[in-house]
């Protein structure tokens, strides 16, 4: 049974993202740890790569702080089966296919499975390849999350009739960061969704403000937040545990 579902049952989920390893291991341990007290309901954690086509220039420049730490895909698996230790609460990877496919995709999902991942997204997956990746997913009892944008109106009942866990609903195009204006007509994609399966939907791209966050909260299920978590990283380094916890406090009372 997934543990997604629970997720949403509480109201608005928060959900934020963080790269593993940035700036170091350690911190991202403190980091997971720190976030759940703060009120985090899910955690995405982003297997760092070298070349991050969906991301910005902020979470690109977190790849690379991570991977000059030293930060590989066996040493992410050991510190979350760490933290697993210490905490409960549903994770999930974001990652790119080639990480996943140079590590061996049934590897890298038994890995996974052992951590007790309980998601992964992976934004350069097309929906029409995803026999890739999914009969691993069942077979690991991890949900393989469906992506939708503002370009997939005419796939969307594909996507959501297929979708697992939940669906990650892109709120504009172009790549990941923080946007002053989310101006893409979110709603009409979820009530596209709503319609084809009762699935929960989260919003993500561009959500950065309180202000924001409550606003798109009142069209989904729970918002996701990487770029504006993962700048207070950038600022703080190996400090940023207490700032980056205030803030997913702030945003999680935004959409209560």
């Amino acid at each position: 049974m997934s543990r997604i579902s629970d997720v949403f049952k509480n109201g608005k989920a928060f959900i934020p993202f963080i790269t593993a390893g940035d700036p170091n291991l350690t911190t991202t341990e403190e980091l997971i740890l720190g976030m759940e007290q703060a009120g985090a309901d899910l955690i995405e954690i982003g297997i760092p790569f070298s070349d991050p086509v969906a991301e910005g220039i902020v979470i690109q420049r977190a790849d690379e702080r991570a991977l000059s730490s030293g930060t590989t895909t066996d040493k992410i698996f050991d510190i979350i089966l760490k933290v697993r230790q210490k905490t409960n609460i549903p994770l999930a990877f974001m990652t790119y296919i080639n990480p996943v496919f140079a590590y061996g995709s049934q590897r890298f999902l038994k890995r996974a499975a052992e951590c007790r991942m309980d998601a992964i997204i992976v934004p350069d997956l097309p929906f029409e390849e995803k026999e890739e990746l999914e009969p691993l997913c069942k077979l690991y009892g991890i949900d393989l999350i469906s992506l939708i944008a503002p370009t997939s109106r005419e796939r969307i009942n594909a996507i959501a009739n297929a979708a697992n866990g939940f669906i990650y609903c892109v709120s504009s195009l172009g790549v990941t960061g923080i946007r002053s204006e989310i101006t893409n007509d979110v709603a009409e994609m979820i009530t596209y969704v709503k319609a084809v399966k009762n699935i929960p939907c989260a919003i993500g791209f561009g959500i950065s403000t309180p202000e924001q966050a409550r606003k798109m909260s009142a069209y989904g299920d729970g918002v996701i937040v990487g770029s504006a978590i993962v700048k207070i990283i950038e600022q703080y380094g190996t400090d940023c545990v207490g700032p980056v916890s205030d803030y997913v406090k702030r945003m999680k009372e935004a959409i209560k």
